[in-house]
């Protein structure tokens, strides 16, 4: 039952939710970008309190609606301040002018026809927001650099914006560069795995602008990985770009919740705190579905690869090849040195977008196809353990270094070399996934 309190906002309403309607249908069909409806909480509020998620409370159905598209909220913070962007191709508000008319006059359109988002930067600068600079994590500002490639500054090519690194030699903003700055906006597509290098930045970021007493704006989008949390805790002894903080290496929460953890646990050091706000996400929960409709960085290109990634990450630091080099980045696993008869696929890497210098360039490998495999709510170890039992060159299977920054812990290597089974291995990692589930519920703010 609908109650109605006066005709223009029965109207409005109306207006907004079949819109919304049109919306999801086009998303689910058109050109990649699928953004499922999910049934949550939501509320609607001009102020979003200051180091704060704004919680959910009435219950509606529509698609989910990132941080970016909030504009009507966090414009009012940025208006007549001098603003840095830390961003990448993945930092965009979607867009979708005129689509519902367009289909009751044509009876359906093909929405690839269709811009579908715009980049923050462009719509900010637009809209006279006084951008001065961006600073790009790894991968650079248009997501173009392969992985632990060096990303120099520079010029955006399109707004004459300067660039300023935050991958390489200098990966926290330096007081010169902030010199200039009001206010700093963080709008970044993460995919929730500890080795995945964008909460790095997150933690550099909020520490240089807690140091020079800038505030930080969030703004928040799902997590893919949001469903579990599973993996080795990082040993605080070992913490590198690849793993700062003492967590799970999937570890289940939006890049929003994960800022408000590291203020939270006082992880910035010397007792710092970033005056940070988060923008939340409307209609999602840790469950829902959402598929990213920009690659968010060259070798995760779909649903499927980033699904995968945080158990075939651990390649990354062996002689097996994770897919890089093909088209099908971990969707795939493959080395010369595996034992033939033991796998049914093969494949040979060679050089492409992403990829300049691939493991295993121009050799054949033999592994497995997993593309067909159902969407994971665990980290499948069983692969990695494989792997080695059926390498004919145990010797050099791992590099120790590269391994260890990946696992955060050196326990797992020697588990694999001894023979333990995944069983025994899980069953290690359990107490220190239940301290971080303790601490995650403090932080939390979706279902």
């Amino acid at each position: 039952m609908v109650f109605i309190r006066n005709a223009s906002t029965y109207l409005a309403d109306r207006f907004k939710n079949t819109f919304l309607f049109f919306c999801t249908l086009l998303i689910s069909c058109g050109s990649g970008i699928k953004v499922s409806s999910q049934t949550s909480s939501s509320t609607t509020q001009n102020i979003i309190a200051e180091g704060n998620i704004v919680a959910d409370t009435t219950k509606i159905t529509q698609p989910i609606i990132v941080g970016a598209n909030q504009t009507e909220v966090f414009l009012p913070l940025l208006d007549g301040k001098k603003v840095a962007i830390v961003g990448n191709q993945t930092s965009v508000i979607y867009k979708y002018p005129n689509l519902a008319s367009l289909i009751e006059e044509q009876g359906g359109i093909e929405t690839s026809k269709f811009k579908q988002y715009t980049h923050l930067v462009d719509s900010l600068l637009s809209r006279n927001i006084k951008i001065q600079k961006v600073f790009a994590p790894e991968h650079g500002f248009r997501g173009k650099a392969d992985a632990g490639e060096l990303v120099a500054d520079g010029k955006d090519i399109k707004t004459g914006l300067p660039i300023i690194s935050l991958y390489g030699k200098n990966k926290k903003p330096s007081k010169a560069s902030l010199s200039d700055i009001e206010i700093v906006v963080f709008d970044i597509q993460d995919v929730g795995v500890r080795f995945y290098t964008y909460i790095s930045t997150l933690h550099y970021v909020m520490q240089a602008c807690a140091e020079n007493n800038i505030p930080v704006v969030v703004l928040d989008r799902p997590n893919p990985n949001g469903h579990y949390i599973d993996g080795p805790t990082m040993k605080p002894e070992l913490t590198n770009f690849l793993g700062i903080h003492p967590i799970p290496l999937v570890h289940g929460m939006t890049i929003g919740e994960y800022a408000q953890m590291i203020n939270g646990e006082g992880w910035l050091g010397d007792d710092l705190k970033c005056k940070i706000t988060v923008i939340p996400l409307k209609n999602y929960t840790h469950n829902s579905l959402y598929s990213i409709p920009i690659r968010p960085s060259p070798n995760l290109p779909n649903d499927k690869a980033i699904n995968l990634y945080p158990s075939l990450g651990f390649f990354e630091g062996t002689t097996v090849n994770a897919g890089r080099g093909t088209e099908t980045q971990f969707q795939i696993f493959g080395s010369p040195d595996l034992a033939i008869e033991k796998y049914d696929y093969a494949y040979i890497p060679k050089p492409n977008f992403g990829a300049k210098y691939p493991k295993h360039q121009g050799e054949v490998c033999y592994g497995k196809d997993l593309r067909k495999t159902k969407r994971l709510n665990r980290i499948h170890l069983e692969w990695l353990v494989n792997a080695y039992k059926n390498s004919n060159n145990k010797e050099k299977f791992f590099n120790t270094k590269s391994f260890t920054a990946h696992a955060g812990t050196k326990e797992l290597q020697q588990q694999i070399m001894d023979g333990l089974s995944v069983t025994q291995i899980k069953k290690s990692w359990s107490e220190g996934l239940r301290k971080f589930k303790e601490t995650r519920k403090k932080y939390l703010h979706y279902k």
